[in-house]
């Protein structure tokens, strides 16, 4: 179908696509395999200017919009979801500092992310706060000119392997949510270290550990916003980075429309390809209109988000719903498709069925996204 992109818009599609085709889809089975992070393909990534799409041009970025990133993570995801979590994670845990951050900060951290000099990463989730927020124990006490952080957050996407992290810790107890600040921790702050890599069961290109903080210190500047303001940016940043996860599962389930049409083309029971069969035409059918609705959604939130509308929340929460329960659908039709050797571990399709499910917890669950949704629902109708 035609998507109306730009010069601009059909160029970043090309470059992630070759890199995709050239560079993950040989590697990624080997990338699962030995949970090996990308490091390699991210540099390529980075030399073709895909980490400073959503980067401001004066601080070495693209300038691009919420669009731009949603093309360029819908072809990643095409390959891989373990390289586009590593890939859009950096993202993520740069965008409290483009939202909140002051002009000293911005200049200091974002064209070395822009470059792909350094990643970010993102530090909210702990063993007992995830979709609630309250639940957070990690603490920041101001202590003269530095803040002293104790606690850990758990699964953070692209720990041990970024050098910038931003942070949420409650700064005043007293008031639950409101007490929680933003603050920037370095690779190699005195206090701060990460756990060992988690074991996945799917996006094993991607590292996700514990990051943990005894007596953290780090400079008073390193403050992201004003004190107490720290989940207003958090739900900023969230607002603005789920069109890129529902994109990955737009990728991902186009990956294995393609993969499961190619074979039901070849694959031949009773002497004819098994695509002639109807309950095959079906299968592949509803998968294919599937991948089209979510990505027709996922631009138009895309879009709607780029048009900075109080009203966010909902429409990110839309797709990133619709899109990721509709690429764990295909991925396992894809795999049913295919039969025994969509099983196998020889063939990308299982892996793909493995990955597909973090899409529907991560970066919020989909529950989580329904409530959201109903929530906005009944604001709008009590108008």
């Amino acid at each position: 179908m035609e998507r109306f992109l730009t010069e601009e818009q059909q160029m970043i599609v090309d470059t992630a696509r070759q890199i995709t085709d050239k560079l993950i889809i040989p590697r990624r089975a080997e990338l699962d395999e030995k949970h090996e992070f990308p490091r390699d393909i991210l540099k390529a990534m980075a030399q073709a200017d895909l980490f400073g799409i959503p980067i401001p041009e004066e601080f070495g970025g693209f300038g691009g919009s919420c669009f731009d990133i949603v093309l360029a993570l819908e072809e990643i995801g095409r390959g891989c979801i373990g390289v586009g979590t590593a890939f859009a994670a950096s993202a993520l845990g740069i965008y409290p500092i483009m939202i909140s951050g002051s002009q000293e900060m911005k200049e200091k951290y974002l064209p070395d992310v822009a470059s792909g000099k350094k990643f970010a990463a993102f530090g909210l989730t702990e063993a007992n706060a995830g979709s609630d927020a309250s639940g957070i124990r990690t603490t920041a006490v101001l202590d003269d000119d530095h803040w002293v952080l104790n606690g850990t957050k758990q699964w953070i996407t692209n720990g041990g392997e970024a050098q910038i992290y931003t942070v949420v810790a409650i700064t005043d107890k007293s008031k639950g949510a409101r007490g929680a600040s933003m603050f920037v921790v370095e690779e190699g702050d005195p206090g701060f270290s990460c756990g060992p890599k988690e074991i996945k069961m799917g996006i094993r290109a991607s590292s996700t550990t514990e990051l943990i903080f005894k007596d953290c210190r780090i400079p008073k500047d390193r403050l992201i916003g004003r004190q107490g303001t720290g989940f207003i940016t958090v739900m900023k940043t969230l607002d603005s980075s789920r069109p890129g996860i529902a994109a990955l599962g737009v990728g991902l389930a186009q990956g294995a429309v393609d993969m499961a049409v190619t074979y039901a083309k070849q694959r031949e029971q009773f002497g004819k390809p098994i695509i002639s069969f109807q309950a095959i035409q079906h299968l592949l059918a509803d998968m294919a209109t599937g991948v089209e609705a979510a990505r027709a959604l996922t631009y138009t939130a895309a879009r709607h988000i780029d048009a900075h509308p109080k009203d966010m929340s909902k429409a990110s929460s839309m797709c990133k719903v619709f899109a990721t329960d509709m690429a764990m659908k295909v991925t396992t039709d894809a795999v049913q498709v295919m039969g025994g050797y969509g099983y196998m571990c020889h063939y990308p399709a299982e892996k793909m069925m493995r990955d597909a499910k973090i899409l529907q917890i991560y970066e919020g669950t989909n529950q989580v996204q329904r409530n959201v949704i109903g929530q906005e629902l009944n604001k709008e109708y009590n108008k």
